[in-house]
C-alpha cells in the first residue's frame, strides 16, 4: 500500500491537499518527523508563504538536510516547487538570498508586476508542455490550473511545462526523483486530481 507522508512546512493547504488525496483513494499523513519521511513510499513538500520562515522551520526539524537525500518520489507544491531550488530572493531585507534545499540549480526571484498583470500571479492559468513525463500523463498543452504565487523558478533544463505571465514561467519541473508544480494541484479540479494520481503511480 501507498505510504504517503505530507511534510509538514507549516501552510495553510495541508488540510486541503489531504482532502484531496484522500479523494482519490489514498490516506495520508502530515509528519516533520524525518525517520517518518524516510519510511515514506512517497513524499510531498507543499508550502505557501515565506520562503525564509519555511526554510527555518525546515531546519529546525531536520527535514532540511533529509529531503535531498529521499529517493522516493518527491513534489514540491507552489513554494514546495520554489524550495527545491538553491536558493529564493525571498528573504528578510538586508539579509541576502534565502539558501534553499539545492535539489534544482537556480534562483528563485520576484515575478515583475506590470499593468495588466499583478503580483502575485493568482487564478487560472494555461499549462503549456515542453517534455513529457508521468506526471503529465493525460495533462494536455492549455489545460487550466491554478495558481497563487509571487515569486517563480528559473527556466532550466528541468522545465517540464510553462505558464504564461508575461514571459514564460515554469510551472512544473523535474530533476530525477524530485519534481515540482508552481500551482496548487488541490485547487485545480479535474487536472490537479489527475496529476496527483499521476504522481502516487509513480516508482522509485
Amino acid at each position: 500500500m501507498t505510504d504517503v507522508v505530507v511534510i509538514d512546512s507549516g501552510g495553510a493547504n495541508l488540510a486541503s491537499l489531504r482532502y484531496a488525496l484522500d479523494r482519490l483513494g489514498t490516506p495520508s499523513v502530515v509528519s516533520a518527523d524525518p525517520a517518518r519521511i524516510r519510511a515514506a513510499s512517497h513524499v510531498l513538500l507543499p508550502g505557501v508563504g515565506s520562503a525564509h520562515d519555511a526554510m527555518q522551520r525546515l531546519e529546525s526539524s531536520g527535514v532540511a538536510a533529509l529531503v535531498p537525500q529521499l529517493s522516493v518520489p518527491v513534489l514540491g507544491i507552489c513554494l514546495g516547487m520554489q524550495l527545491l531550488f538553491e536558493s529564493s530572493d525571498e528573504s528578510p531585507p538586508g539579509s541576502g538570498p534565502t539558501r534553499c534545499l539545492g535539489v534544482l540549480p537556480g534562483r528563485v526571484q520576484r515575478l515583475e508586476a506590470a499593468p495588466g498583470r499583478p503580483v502575485p500571479h493568482m487564478g487560472w492559468n494555461q499549462l503549456s508542455e515542453r517534455l513529457a513525463d508521468p506526471l503529465l500523463d493525460g495533462i494536455g498543452s492549455n489545460d487550466y490550473v491554478y495558481f497563487v504565487h509571487s515569486y517563480a523558478a528559473p527556466p532550466s533544463p528541468a522545465t517540464l511545462a510553462t505558464t504564461e505571465y508575461g514571459a514564460d514561467v515554469p510551472a512544473v519541473v523535474r530533476g530525477g526523483n524530485f519534481r515540482g508544480v508552481q500551482f496548487h494541484p488541490e485547487r485545480s479540479a479535474r487536472v490537479g486530481a489527475r496529476l496527483l494520481a499521476n504522481f502516487l503511480r509513480l516508482e522509485t
